[in-house]
């Protein structure tokens, strides 16, 4: 055996045991969003509302207030055990009501952002079992540059008093 392979050789041997415990191992969960990113903003009188029939969405309301001198742009929210959310507006066009997506939303400095039926409101997708009502679950907002804040919601069954 010439001298660059067993320099290949003993290579191996030292970091294929590593390569290998690489590939049985879970990627690291990313970290949870720390409510200090966005030290200015709060979210009051929230709950995520689950839907009366299993497997429909569930909804978010909810008052966000900010208490800096620079407006937020809340870009996406989600929801720690749902598929998938979205930012939702209700409107009446032609005398009926309608809702969709909406795109980025602001709060405005020293203002709120109320989340309610019948105007902003956050849909929230395929909703996982653990989520339950009595429970907490976790929402997560990401602002216009990329900051973040967790907050921790109450739980409630579509028929519960908001």
């Amino acid at each position: 055996m010439t001298v660059s392979k067993r320099i290949l050789a003993a290579t191996l041997l030292v970091f294929a045991p590593l390569a290998l415990g690489a590939c049985g191992s879970e990627a690291a969960p990313p970290p949870v969003a720390d409510k200090q990113a966005i030290p200015d903003l709060a979210f009051e009188d929230s709950a995520l509302i689950l839907p009366a029939v299993t497997g429909r969405p569930g909804v978010v309301y909810g008052t966000f207030i900010n208490t800096g001198d620079r407006d937020l742009a809340i870009r996406t929210v989600a929801v720690k055990g749902a598929g998938k959310t979205e930012l939702h507006a209700s409107m009446e066009m032609n005398g009926q009501m309608t809702m969709g997506e909406t795109g980025p939303q602001l709060v405005p400095a020293n203002g709120r952002m109320k989340l309610e039926a019948g105007g902003l409101h956050v849909m929230v997708f395929d909703i996982a079992p653990e989520i339950a009502a009595g429970g907490t679950a976790a929402l997560t907002v990401t602002v216009a540059g990329g900051d973040s804040a967790t907050f921790e919601i109450p739980v409630r069954a579509a028929g519960d008093p908001r």
